[in-house]
């Protein structure tokens, strides 16, 4: 009797931990497996938990992706950057949001990002500054393709 009470107990805190996690943001199925490992709760609860969860719609890997996705898209990371961070989450799939934008629009992201952080100046004459900005865009998750051209632009004018 006591196994079948734990057992029910862990599955109620199981449920609850996830629908808490769940209400406050989007989460892939590792994430919420993970969460749940962390709280001592046995993985096959997790499992049968989560595929409830999923069944009903609370829980779905491509929405997760495609908001996670957005959100990083607009605060400024590249698609390197955003597939690395999804990875780690469990999703080994591109999002549909990631057929929505072709290369011209992450050059234009990075644009405004560079522009927002150094300025739109010319860097024909300083290698340095040159080389600075690349890096800084790089690790922001841009190609080397969508860097340079996004290097290339600078001030109306000059």
């Amino acid at each position: 009797m006591a196994k079948q009470e734990n057992c029910d107990d862990q599955e109620y805190k199981a449920r609850s931990v996830a629908l808490r996690l769940l209400a406050r943001r989007e989460h892939s199925r590792q994430e919420l497996t993970l969460k749940l490992q962390q709280r001592r709760i046995d993985s096959s609860v997790i499992a049968m938990v989560l595929n409830d969860y999923e069944k009903e719609g609370w829980l779905d890997d491509n929405r997760f992706a495609d908001v996670y996705s957005r959100q990083r898209i607009d605060l400024g990371y590249g698609p390197l950057k955003v597939r690395a961070e999804l990875q780690q989450r469990g999703i080994h799939h591109t999002p549909d949001c990631f057929d929505e934008l072709a290369d011209a629009d992450w050059i234009r992201n990075a644009l405004l990002l560079r522009e927002k952080r150094f300025g739109l100046a010319d860097l024909s004459a300083d290698w340095d500054e040159k080389v600075r900005q690349a890096r800084f865009l790089t690790r922001r998750g841009f190609t080397a393709n969508q860097v340079e051209r996004t290097l290339e632009v600078r001030e109306p004018g000059m």
